[in-house]
């Protein structure tokens, strides 16, 4: 149990390191957590990334000043999450990024962003507004089980993790 622990620490801490990575500009750290054949995927735009190079490349052209508040990590095993807030040239965009690793390394990332949008006015009587410097989640460690059993929750998309890779 105790190296499953130390492993998932050990992944935390890379992916940590991954977004502060992105938060300094340092492209070579940034990308040392994902495999050579990593596939990076944008569902929105239909956009894959093939290999570190080509996912590098796509994000050391990007002409915005881009900062990186990482709300929670959350994953166990060979599956991981973040939830972001990416600011590019100061406008705010939320991010979820999913990992999925093969050997320690990311072999397929799914990244999706959503642009804040203003609340209606038909829910003001039921709702609260977040408070800006509440991340408003658990703690981001969370056991193996916990997150197995958050994920068994979810709708399958069609497959494993980590099938057609």
């Amino acid at each position: 149990m105790n190296a499953v622990i130390d492993r998932d620490a050990d992944t935390r801490a890379r992916i940590q390191e991954h977004w502060d990575a992105s938060e300094r500009g340092d492209i070579d750290a940034e990308h040392a957590v994902y495999a050579a054949d990593a596939i990076l995927d944008y569902p929105q735009s239909g956009e894959r990334f093939r290999g570190r190079s080509k996912i590098q490349a796509q994000r050391g052209g990007h002409p915005a000043e881009r900062h990186f508040t990482i709300r929670r990590i959350l994953g166990s095993g060979d599956l991981w999450v973040s939830e972001c807030v990416i600011t590019y040239d100061g406008v705010p965009t939320h991010s979820i990024s999913i990992m999925e690793l093969s050997d320690g390394l990311v072999a397929h990332e799914t990244q999706y962003f959503a642009d804040p949008f203003p609340a209606a006015p038909g829910r003001a009587a039921l709702a609260e507004p977040i408070p800006a410097a509440d991340t408003g989640h658990r703690s981001s460690a969370m056991s193996s089980r916990g997150w197995e059993q958050q994920m068994n929750t979810l709708p399958s998309a069609g497959g494993s993790t980590g099938s057609g890779l």
